[in-house]
């Protein structure tokens, strides 16, 4: 698993990463996990084509959910937190193409769902990216939780 481009196992269930090749992904479903959920869009300059059907050729569920790197939206947050909820207490992995998405969007998830400190929410991705980050994702990280909650909630988004 630490030869998966940027991995990090932010959590005891939930690791994270860059994109993985065709290769590591029978790595990630012999690690134990469930899941896969990819925050890429399909046109990622690393994307791997055929993922979904590599990922549940290993028995694993896969779920992407598109996050355009300029534009994160509050809707792309409350979906992931929605697929989150269904595989909790699981061994899932998520990635993006840098663990740059998944490093924003996992702290969000870590605080406001799961109640983690701040701090221990940020994982080494975050904490290297935070100097350099643009004004898009400075707005993302710092959205209201009262509107991470209702995102969350929204089924229709």
């Amino acid at each position: 698993m630490e030869s998966i481009l940027n991995f990090v196992q932010l959590t005891e269930t939930i690791a994270t990463a860059g994109q993985p090749t065709p290769d590591q992904i029978a790595g990630i479903a012999a690690a134990g996990h469930v899941a896969v959920v990819n925050l890429a869009v399909p046109d990622s300059h690393n994307a791997v084509a055929n993922e979904g059907s590599l990922v549940t050729a290993t028995g694993m569920v896969y779920v992407q959910i598109p996050v355009k790197w300029d534009a994160p939206t509050l809707a792309d947050l409350g979906r992931f937190i929605r697929t989150m909820r269904t595989f909790e207490g699981e061994r899932v992995f998520v990635h993006c193409a840098m663990n740059m998405r998944v490093s924003a969007f996992m702290y969000h998830y870590l605080t406001i769902e799961q109640g983690v400190e701040p701090e221990a929410a940020r994982s080494p991705i975050l904490e290297k990216w935070l100097p350099k980050m643009d004004e898009v994702w400075k707005g993302f990280l710092g959205l209201a939780p009262e509107a991470i909650r209702d995102a969350a909630e929204a089924r229709n988004a």
